[in-house]
């Protein structure tokens, strides 16, 4: 479905549950009118449903008529006891079970099931989309990671098959070999984008929306 130039108001934002293993995950979802697709998002380590950095490319992505879906995987209790050993927020394969658990209930819902779903990991968040995406390539229309660490997704990224687009600062050095690796694992139609200048983060003037217009752009291709 394309959707132009839909106003503001008619875009919907809630809160929801969801329910993943034995825990319930809070979530932000925004569905514009007539979307094109889902993107979830998966954060990266000690981040949360609030990075700022994040609800800026869902913003963007928005805009685009796409509907986010921006999740914890980790409840309140988890969070403190992660901000205590930091054990949580590198395992990935829980991470990515978690996001397993979103799609089930995105396929159960009446109104989003029928869309088709975009996954956008950042830092360790892009391991777990991986794993995710591969583990679930049913209406799966592409990946997008940013300074992401697609290195921890394994041996699923040969399993991957939807394109996917690693976004890297060009300063990020260490990240920036680990996504060339990552690459050559990776299916044919995936890419890799470097934006000049920036570091791990994207807090260079204008390098977070660059990378949010390339995401765009890539979801757009695709949906």
């Amino acid at each position: 479905m394309t959707a132009v130039g839909n106003p503001l108001w008619a875009v919907k934002n809630m809160p929801v549950s969801i329910p993943a293993q034995d825990v319930i995950l809070n979530a932000d979802l925004t569905i514009p009118p007539e979307a094109k697709g889902i993107v979830v998002f998966a954060h990266g380590s000690g981040s949360s449903r609030h990075s700022i950095r994040n609800r800026y490319v869902a913003e963007k992505l928005n805009e685009s008529d796409f509907a986010t879906l921006l999740a914890d995987l980790l409840t309140v209790e988890e969070e403190e006891v992660d901000e205590k050993t930091r054990q949580l927020r590198f395992d990935i394969p829980m991470l990515a079970h978690r996001l397993s658990d979103i799609v089930a209930w995105l396929q159960r819902d009446p109104d989003l099931r029928s869309l088709k779903i975009g996954w956008f990991g950042a830092s360790t968040g892009a391991g777990a989309a991986l794993i995710a995406a591969a583990k679930n390539p049913e209406n799966v229309m592409a990946v997008v990671s940013r300074g992401g660490r697609p290195d921890l997704a394994g041996e699923a990224l040969g399993k991957v098959k939807a394109p996917v687009l690693l976004i890297v600062g060009g300063n990020d050095h260490q990240v920036l070999e680990l996504n060339r690796r990552a690459l050559e694992q990776l299916n044919a139609e995936s890419r890799l984008e470097i934006v000049p200048g920036a570091t791990h983060l994207f807090e260079e003037p204008g390098s977070l929306e660059t990378a949010a217009q390339l995401a765009a752009s890539w979801f757009e291709k695709y949906a």
